[in-house]
């Protein structure tokens, strides 16, 4: 499995990351997970491009997840590849249908097959996915993926259980989400804002490292993303703040970064 953050930014630009975007590679397809704005144009710098997407997966609705929907479509049309299948959590097809309505001439361009999923196993693009309910201002899933028909001879774990890769989607910081994560080899996490900024739906470095730490689980590596331009020169600080509750590996994404998870 390879995993490319295409953006690991917020709603709010920092003029060096995109809005929220991952793409997963397996042998059996291409999955991307969210497609904020920049995504389109992070995608296509990867090899597999805007055309080589199976499916979108989207973990809510919220603007700076979905904004470059449209602009996907519509370069996937122009380019003949007319097929796509779009799930995410309740609504999706409706906020698809409602966002085609927009624009007349987009109307039957592209032959869309929508799934609605919940907290629960599915799966998608060459994965298998476990959605997982998570806290934030609208519904949203985080999810855990495995590559379809991989064999457990590939796993890194004493469990044989298949890599995992987990992102958290939107959410606060919370050990039941860090328990999903568990066995993992990587979990991306949000963590929008530094500890002096009080927010609610988002966690600061000192809750993530709480949950981290409370957690029953053994998580390979994190990965912050999410980031709003409040973190910006504060990196250092926030991974000290983690490192005084939790004692694993914890990194900074960044837009293009690539892991090979096998």
């Amino acid at each position: 499995m390879r995993v490319t953050f295409l953006g690991t930014g917020s709603a709010m630009p920092t003029g060096e990351r995109f809005q929220t975007g991952i793409l997963l590679e397996s042998g059996g397809g291409n999955l991307l997970v969210d497609c904020g704005s920049g995504v389109l144009h992070g995608l296509q710098r990867t090899d597999v491009g805007y055309e080589g997407i199976d499916a979108v997966l989207l973990t809510h609705h919220h603007l700076d997840h979905v904004s470059d929907l449209l602009p996907l479509l519509k370069a996937r049309w122009l380019a003949g590849a007319t097929e796509l299948t779009i799930a995410g959590p309740e609504g999706t097809e409706g906020l698809i249908s409602d966002l085609l309505g927009v624009h007349d001439y987009m109307q039957g361009r592209v032959d869309l097959d929508f799934r609605e999923v919940g907290p629960e196993s599915f799966s998608l693009a060459g994965f298998d996915v476990t959605g997982f309910e998570v806290r934030h201002s609208m519904d949203c899933l985080a999810y855990r993926f495995e590559e379809s028909g991989a064999s457990p001879s590939d796993a890194d774990d004493d469990d044989g259980d298949r890599p995992a890769f987990v992102f958290s989607g939107d959410t606060e910081a919370f050990p039941e989400l860090v328990a999903f994560a568990d066995g993992a080899a990587v979990l991306a996490h949000d963590c929008s804002f530094p500890d002096s900024v009080d927010v609610d739906n988002h966690p600061t470095p000192s809750e993530l490292g709480t949950a981290l730490a409370e957690a029953d689980a053994e998580v390979g590596r994190v990965y912050l993303t999410h980031l709003y331009p409040h973190t910006d020169g504060r990196h250092d600080e926030m991974l000290d703040s983690i490192d005084q509750r939790y004692d694993g590996d914890v990194r900074f994404a960044s837009d293009g970064l690539s892991l090979d998870i096998d």
